[in-house]
């Protein structure tokens, strides 16, 4: 494949320079008045008529033949005229080159090798031992040797040198450049790619590529959890002022939510949080941007409208839309002029744009953090019950690909029936005689635990029990949630104030309904939106950084991924408590507001309805 744009425009600068080529013979003034005219030719796109004036300096010049030969093959190449080149590179000796022309016309002479068909020629030329490559030839040499590689059916070498140059590129370069390592990848197959994996330590930079490929190809992985080293927002020692580390505010923030029926609950409670943690930012020292709320419609035209009016109007970033018809839509246009925190996952097959990040409520992560969780309490055995909702499933493939990936295993499954009598159902777990480092992973609402739990005792099966968040209601009601006793469940450490540098979950809840009930995840996901903003750079470039949030806490990989870490719950006496504590965080983020006269934001969110339904799962 030709090298991209990017990788084009450092080759015009070496055509530029070229009069400035030092040679043992002096230049005349008419020579540099030629070499600088064809450069101009080069630079303004007259490739072939530039090709042809070096050509004739270098049947003038005979110390530098080869210099202007190799700067007219490279003039003819990127005139997407690489059959004119060969004949000149053919007669180019490399000994008489000097500086970084030699380099160049290994690379000339690889790029033709490919089009020949001969990668294994192309590869040869571009892992010589010797090859010394400066910075602005790097990722051209480095496409080069992933289509040899690619070329001769090394498809691990191949992705691994497009991996290699990601941090080279920028925009749509590096967007295209990581769709081509994926899909590299993909061509592997599943089963090698598992093996590679399994071999791999836990930060093994290629782990993320390969769990993205084997999505692609349909395979529920283990999702390696972040590792949370640092915290985001530390003061910078010796600024002078409250100055954090990482903080990147912009100006203008639009907020894409849709106000249309079915989705207006979810909206107001991610809305309402979002306001909240603004308002809350007023208690630190730093500007904090100005906001304006659109209506995304709920499907994918009125997205992309959103979208495209937000740019319109002067916003610097983008949060949201919220419906994974949305995030499709919008993520999918061929450029983000404007980056975007997207409030969903997209189910697309090709990867974010460089600008883009996902941030959602994916029970995938919950599943994957309770097999950590019962693994690390030493049980490897697990029996899975599981409601026929969608996020059940989800999160029951989620755990099991975990389990398997941490030496464990799932011994039994059952799913709840539509009635309330789960004799059968248990009954087929087979749990009875159960191994003493057995388990039961649950994944339903918490109506369905509170009837389980009891029919559990009664066929004398007290296996310990580990649930996702949906077993929550959202509040204590020691009553009804006596018959959870001992159960242990992951959730969003903010709901029970178990996260510092957060306002009082309970002042919150008691002042806005939206904050409470089946939307209180939701509120929770609406103020880690807002905290994320001014941090999200710095979390994808600074591996083991983390946002403290309401949700869990925050993560992003490198591909604007934004991963979730959520805290341990266990039901005693009929209430959840927190089982390590509040999560201290020394260093909680600030996300500032320079004083009382900062703007207020536009379109700010209306109140919402005292009563809504449970809180949605992402993906919808």
């Amino acid at each position: 494949m030709r090298p991209s744009r990017l990788v084009a425009a450092g080759l015009l600068i070496s055509l530029m320079v070229s009069a400035c080529v030092p040679s043992a013979v002096p230049r005349s003034p008419a020579e540099i008045a030629a070499a600088q005219s064809a450069a101009d030719m080069v630079n303004h796109g007259q490739f072939d008529q530039g090709a042809q004036a070096y050509v004739a300096l270098a049947q003038q010049t005979s110390g530098r033949t080869d210099h202007y030969n190799l700067l007219a093959a490279e003039a003819y190449r990127q005139g997407n005229e690489l059959d004119k080149a060969m004949p000149l590179v053919a007669n180019i000796d490399r000994d008489r080159l000097s500086d970084d022309d030699p380099t160049r016309l290994d690379l000339l002479k690889a790029e033709i090798a490919l089009k020949q068909r001969d990668p294994a020629t192309a590869l040869r030329l571009t892992t010589q031992p010797s090859l010394n490559v400066p910075a602005d030839l790097r990722t051209r040499l480095l496409i080069l040797r992933a289509d040899a590689l690619a070329g001769t059916g090394d498809l691990w070498g191949a992705a691994h040198a497009r991996i290699e140059m990601d941090n080279l590129l920028q925009g749509d370069d590096r967007t295209r450049n990581r769709d081509q390592a994926v899909a590299l990848l993909a061509r592997m197959g599943a089963d090698p790619l598992k093996q590679r994996a399994a071999a791999m330590q836990s930060g093994d930079a290629m782990l993320p590529w390969i769990n993205e490929a084997l999505g692609r190809l349909g395979v529920t992985v283990a999702q390696a959890q972040p590792n949370l080293e640092q915290p985001v927002g530390t003061l910078v020692a010796g600024s002078g002022a409250s100055v954090r580390e990482g903080y990147k505010m912009p100006a203008h923030i639009a907020l894409l939510l849709p106000n249309n029926d079915g989705l207006v609950y979810a909206s107001t409670a991610i809305r309402e949080g979002f306001f909240a943690a603004y308002f809350q930012a007023s208690d630190t020292h730093a500007p904090r941007a100005t906001i304006r709320v659109y209506d995304s419609g709920g499907n994918a035209a009125s997205a992309i409208k959103a979208y495209n009016q937000a740019v319109t109007d002067g916003a610097q970033m983008v949060v949201g839309p919220l419906t994974r018809a949305e995030v499709v839509a919008v993520l999918s246009q061929s450029t983000l002029p404007v980056p975007v925190l997207a409030l969903n996952h997209s189910d697309s097959k090709t990867l974010p744009a460089g600008t883009a990040s996902e941030f959602a409520l994916m029970p995938e992560d919950e599943g994957a953090q309770a097999a950590d969780h019962m693994i690390d309490r030493g049980i490897h055995n697990a029996y899975v019950i599981i409601s026929g909702d969608d996020f059940a499933k989800r999160a029951a493939a989620a755990f099991k690909a975990e389990l398997e990936a941490k030496g464990g295993k799932v011994a039994g499954n059952a799913q709840l029936p539509s009635n309330v009598n789960y004799g059968d159902a248990i009954a087929g777990l087979n749990a009875g005689s159960a191994d003493a480092d057995a388990g039961i992973f649950i994944s339903m609402r918490v109506e369905q635990a509170r009837l389980l739990l009891p029919q559990l005792r009664v066929a004398r099966i007290s296996l310990p029990v580990f649930a996702t968040s949906h077993i929550y209601g959202g509040s204590d009601n020691a009553t009804a949630d006596r018959d959870l006793e001992g159960v242990e469940f992951c959730d969003a450490p903010w709901l029970f104030d178990a996260q510092t540098g957060l306002p009082s979950y309970q002042d919150v809840a008691t002042q806005l309904p939206a904050a409470r009930g089946g939307t209180a995840q939701l509120f929770a996901f609406g103020m880690d939106a807002w905290n994320l903003v001014p941090y999200l750079d710095w979390l994808r470039n600074h591996p083991g950084s983390y946002l403290p949030g309401a949700s869990g806490q925050l993560a992003a990989d490198t591909f604007g991924h934004v991963k979730r870490v959520l805290t341990w719950l266990k039901f005693q006496d009929g209430v959840a408590r927190p089982m390590n504590g509040t999560l201290q965080m020394d260093n909680a983020p600030g996300t500032p507001a320079p004083s009382s006269t900062a703007p207020a934001p536009a379109n700010s969110a209306p109140a919402p309805a005292s009563t809504a339904p449970a809180a949605p799962t992402s993906g919808g």
